[in-house]
This record gives C-alpha cells, sequence and structure tokens, in this order.
C-alpha cells in the first residue's frame, strides 16, 4: 500500500484501533455480549443472553457451551442501578444446568424494579424454566420448547432418606416459583414434569411454544420484534405520571 506525502499512516494507529476494540471483544468472549450501555450511549434497553448450559458452583468442561451465574448477576444489579437503562430483554436458549444457580438467576430477574420481558428462542428446558417465567412478559418462539422433569442430584450421593427429602425440597422450590411466576396450575405442572412414556430415557414433558401459552407457563407466543414491542410499551407506561387520588 502506497501513501502520498500528506498521507502518511498515524504511527500506531492500528494498535490504537486494536486497544480500543480489545474490551469489547473480551466482553463479547467472556460473558457472549457486549457490556452494559454507557451513559452516552442511546440505548435503553440491556439485552442479556443466557445460553447453554447455566454453570454454578462447579466449572463445567471446557468443550460445554456455558452460561455462568456469578457473572449474570452483576449484570443484573448493574442494570438496575443504570439510570440510562429503562427496560431488560432476557433471551434465552438453554438446556439447563445447576438448579441453584438457576433458582437464583430467577430470583433476580424477578425482583427487579425495571420492566422485564423474557423471550424464548430455540430451548428453555429444565432449570430455565423458572428463568423464562421470572419476567413481567414471557414471549416463546413457535418451534422453541420446553423441557419440565423432576431435579436430579450428581456426584456422591448417599443412600438415606434425608438425602431425598432434600431433593424434594428442592423440587418444591421451582415448582413453587414456577406456579407463582406463571398462569399455570401447581396440578398442570406437576403433572407435565412426572408424566411418563414421552422422553425415552427421563421422566417429563416437552412442550413446544403454543403448548406452553396453552398450559399458562408462557404468555404469548412470539420473537424478538413482539417481545421489544411489550418491552416498550412498558416502559412508556412506567414513565407515566402516577394518577392523582381526589378525595
Amino acid at each position: 500500500m502506497h501513501f502520498s506525502s500528506d498521507q502518511q499512516p498515524e504511527p500506531g494507529g492500528d494498535d490504537k484501533q486494536k486497544k480500543a476494540g480489545a474490551p469489547v471483544m473480551d466482553t463479547i468472549q467472556q460473558y457472549g455480549q457486549p457490556q452494559a450501555p454507557a451513559p452516552q450511549e442511546t440505548s435503553n434497553i440491556y439485552c442479556m443472553t443466557i445460553i447453554g448450559q447455566v454453570e454454578g458452583h462447579l466449572v463445567l468442561p471446557p468443550q460445554n457451551k456455558t452460561t455462568k451465574y456469578e457473572h449474570l448477576i452483576p449484570q443484573l444489579v448493574a442494570a438496575e442501578q443504570n439510570p440510562k437503562i429503562e427496560g431488560i430483554l432476557i433471551v434465552l436458549n438453554t438446556v439447563g444446568g445447576d438448579v441453584e444457580a438457576g433458582l437464583a438467576i430467577a430470583e433476580m430477574i424477578s425482583s427487579l424494579s425495571k420492566p422485564v420481558v423474557t423471550l424464548v428462542l430455540g430451548g428453555g428446558h429444565s432449570i430455565g424454566v423458572p428463568i423464562a417465567v421470572a419476567g413481567d412478559m414471557s414471549f416463546i418462539a413457535e418451534s422453541a420448547t420446553m423441557t419440565i422433569h423432576p431435579i436430579r442430584l450428581s456426584g456422591l450421593i448417599i443412600g438415606v432418606p434425608q438425602t431425598f427429602e432434600y431433593l424434594e425440597k428442592m423440587q418444591e422450590r421451582v415448582i413453587r416459583f414456577v406456579t407463582s411466576h406463571s398462569k399455570v396450575s401447581d396440578e398442570k405442572f406437576r403433572e407435565l414434569m412426572f408424566k411418563t412414556g414421552e422422553l425415552t430415557r427421563d421422566i417429563g414433558t416437552t412442550v413446544i411454544g403454543p403448548e406452553s401459552v396453552e398450559y399458562g407457563l408462557i404468555d404469548a407466543v412470539g420473537g424478538l420484534g413482539e417481545a421489544l414491542k411489550e418491552l416498550n410499551a412498558r416502559i412508556e407506561a412506567r414513565r407515566l405520571p402516577a394518577p392523582e387520588v381526589v378525595n
């Protein structure tokens, strides 16, 4: 490449561009998404993705695609504190994972004061179900699926009654959260969870997008456009002043 005398390249110009783009690339590699919008940026919606397997207290093998809960929780705190962010979009395509980590993420999402819309793309399986229903409004793609099954224990298991009592208590936590944050009844959710004969190597049910809406798990079938439209509507409603109370 040739440059004229008045168009010499700036010394170290390429290095400066690489360094400027490095933080963004680092966060994409580490978190699967760019950083939360800075105050000077125009976007008022923060998009958080939960993909692969939800990684909890144990580090999974490197070949597993994971979402680490210790990455998500600080981002949710930052989004809640950032006055520039007015709404949060949670996009899920997860196979499930650590039960306690998934419930921690779901509890954080449900306790946010800002409008939250969740969108299930591809799959929202296992512990992804509580996360999917944790927002103010939930959408699912027409071709997406959700697998509902009992929780399991991995690693060393002591064959005593206390182990099974602990397992039952953990399961009750999941059932209570899902039924309290969606329209599905306790009886229906338990029926889907303990159904036999559908999954070849497991107990449970796989429901497709429209079925999840029919059962009351998810609010509506839709994609990104519908999710953003609903989130923007909730942001606008939140901006309106509270009605005056007249005696």
